[in-house]
């Protein structure tokens, strides 16, 4: 586990190379990408922050919710494989991925980026072009079948107490946009998106549904994410 030192807000705010974090860093931290041959379904789980479940324990990511979710309805589904790190854009994770040399194909893919574009002040443009790839390159893990893809919308972190100091409507503004735009591209790519956006928006009412930093979200958060995209996934998985 990597230990930052205690930075102040303001240091994070103008700390560029960072992305979207806390003072807590989350290492990549992610299990060996394996075929698990106990399991009959494998998954395999791709982004950022919210992926890796930064501030909240393992077990309360909300891929490995939905995986443990599956198992409970009789759906035989392996804890996900995972490629994700806190701060990571779509450039960064298209390079992590890269460098995984991961060869296998899963059953499920699913695809939650784009916050740190957003944070960074990339261009729309830009942000389209790179998932545009890492949805090519999410369909080849799941075996050139899109449908096995799923794709979340970026949560709205201007909707947190770690935003009270800065301009919230120009955040949800802007996120609103990258989901328009990622709501378009995983359509028209074949993969079934979920908009988990207004279920973000809903944490600032209940503390319990924020982590401890106060950006990110808690395992309750985190559950409601899992239960929303496994509906589908469990009429994806027993087509098959």
């Amino acid at each position: 586990m990597l230990h930052c030192v205690r930075l102040t807000i303001r240091a994070l705010l103008l700390a560029a190379t960072i992305g979207l974090t806390s003072c807590k860093q989350t290492p990549m931290n992610q299990p060996p990408v394996t075929k698990d041959p106990a399991h009959k379904y494998t998954f395999l789980s791709l982004g950022d922050s919210y992926t890796i479940g930064e501030s909240v324990e393992e077990r309360d990511r909300w891929s490995v919710q939905l995986a443990a979710m599956l198992r409970e309805k009789g759906v035989d589904v392996a804890p996900p494989d995972i490629i994700a790190r806190t701060g990571w854009t779509t450039a960064e994770l298209t390079e992590a991925i890269q460098k995984s040399g991961n060869a296998h194909t899963y059953d499920l893919v699913s695809l939650l980026i784009g916050v740190n574009n957003q944070y960074r002040g990339q261009p729309l443009d830009r942000y389209r072009t790179e998932l545009q790839g890492l949805l090519t390159t999410a369909i080849g893990f799941a075996k050139g079948q899109p449908g096995r893809v799923v794709v979340l919308s970026i949560p709205d972190w201007g909707a947190t107490p770690f935003a009270k100091d800065r301009d919230g409507a120009k955040i949800t503004a802007e996120i609103d946009a990258f989901n328009a735009v990622c709501a378009e591209e995983a359509r028209k790519a074949g993969a079934q998106f979920f908009d988990i956006t207004p279920l973000s928006r809903q944490a600032q009412h209940d503390p319990a549904q924020l982590a401890s930093d106060g950006l990110h979200y808690s395992g309750k958060q985190h559950h409601r994410w899992a239960e929303t995209v496994l509906p589908e996934v469990i009429k994806m998985l027993q087509k098959q």
